[in-house]
């Protein structure tokens, strides 16, 4: 299955198999994938209101389905870390509206490792972290200053830092920063994207 965030709403592409299992209502729509143009009117409705809570999109060909729907986007790969210090809290940072976690854009030539450390180095000045663990993709969507839409796998890590003190990147609209503990900044009223708040609950499964 992929969960993919658009306005912040996730869209899922899943196989026929576990979709027989879904609920279906006015606010969670189930549908069959049956030709690529459909696809755009699905996207166009979540980038234009929140009329649902979920879509999902199912196919007896997951694979297939799925190289449909990222054919929409240009795909700009991203990496990032979940960094932990020895209380075992993470560190959030505050940038335009939301809190997020460090994370960018891959350079040419970079390995997903490479960008995740340099992102967290050059975002909040932390250049030595200790690589644990890569967590699972996130996936959502913008469009860019041309308007072409755009559409971003983050490849996210755990990491670990003995160091606590942090230099923000301005330049990146980087406002703020916390170390919390991912139950405790789930149960707050801070607001993150639907992705980042993806990331911090599996590390509480963990």
């Amino acid at each position: 299955m992929y969960k993919i965030y658009i306005n912040d709403t996730p869209i899922f592409l899943t196989n026929t198999k576990t979709a027989k299992k879904l609920t279906r209502d006015d606010r969670n729509l189930v549908a069959l994938h049956r030709h690529r143009k459909a696809l755009f009117q699905y996207v166009d409705s979540l980038e234009k209101n929140h009329q649902f809570d979920s879509i999902t999109i199912h196919s007896h060909d997951l694979e297939g389905l799925k190289d449909d729907f990222f054919s929409i986007y240009k795909i700009v790969p991203a990496a990032g870390g979940a960094v932990f210090n020895k209380k075992d809290q993470v560190l959030m940072i505050f940038r335009r509206g939301f809190w997020d976690l460090p994370k960018g854009k891959l350079d040419p030539g970079e390995t997903i490792e490479q960008a995740a450390v340099r992102e967290v180095a050059e975002e909040v000045g932390l250049d030595e972290v200790e690589l644990l663990e890569q967590l699972p993709t996130t996936y959502h969507t913008y469009k860019n200053k041309k308007g072409i839409r755009c559409l971003k796998p983050s490849y996210w890590f755990k990491m670990y830092t003995e160091t606590t003190d942090v230099v923000l990147q301005s330049e990146e609209d980087i406002e703020g920063s916390l170390w919390i503990k991912p139950k405790k900044f789930l149960q707050s009223d801070m607001t993150a994207y639907g992705s980042i708040n993806d990331v911090l609950e599996l590390l509480i499964k963990k």
